[in-house]
């Protein structure tokens, strides 16, 4: 067991190894983005979550700003809109290193060998070699105080994905090939183990 002060007292790595682990398998998204100048960004994010279908509204944690890390918050702000896209096995070692801390003019899309694609009347880049890519509207920033960082909030503009993914009305992540991160570094492959129909109040089971 670890207490708040064991906690505390863990060296930073471990720490951030530690308390990213705990919420369990995450997904494993890389978010780009382009700022007024043309230069695009390329980051790993695991904290994009689902915060509401009418209207489809996503949301990810960004880290504290400072001149060395921070590109994607400010390239959201500047241009309005952004793209986020699974990682796929193939492509894990690529997607895992875009968290390096680059210069702002450089972009991780070329650093990292990864591709830039675009669509029609949307500015942000897409990364080609991602077969299920989202992209989004910037919606607003809330802060959160403690800690220095910010949810992004977005609106989904564009879904791009599998055609044999969609089944029975949703969206079989295993077809896709989705990944998952625990912790700063370990990634994860997902398999459906069961399927339920949506809950209702008179349709509860028996359960043993």
């Amino acid at each position: 067991m670890y207490t708040k002060e064991d906690i505390a007292k863990l060296d930073r790595i471990s720490k951030l190894k530690i308390v990213n682990s705990v919420t369990g398998i995450k997904p494993a998204n890389l978010i780009g983005t382009i700022n007024d100048k043309g230069r695009t960004n390329l980051a790993i994010f695991s904290s994009v979550v689902h915060l509401g279908s009418d209207p489809a509204l996503l949301g990810f944690v960004a880290r504290p700003r400072t001149a060395e890390v921070g590109h994607t918050y400010r390239n959201i702000f500047e241009s309005g809109i952004y793209t986020i896209n699974h990682v796929h096995p193939e492509f894990i070692k690529n997607a895992h290193y875009t968290s390096v801390k680059f210069d702002i003019g450089i972009s991780e899309f070329e650093q990292c060998k990864l591709t830039e694609e675009y669509i029609a009347n949307f500015k942000a880049p897409f990364v080609e070699e991602s077969s299920f890519k989202i992209g989004m509207r910037f919606i607003e920033a809330i802060d959160i105080k403690h800690n220095g960082t910010a949810l992004i909030i977005g609106e989904i503009e564009h879904l791009i994905l599998p055609d044999d993914a969609m089944i029975d009305g949703g969206i079989d992540l295993e077809i896709t090939k989705a990944v998952g991160i625990s912790g700063l570094n370990s990634y994860y492959t997902l398999k459906k183990i069961e399927n339920h129909p949506y809950a209702r109040l008179n349709e509860i089971p028996e359960f043993e």
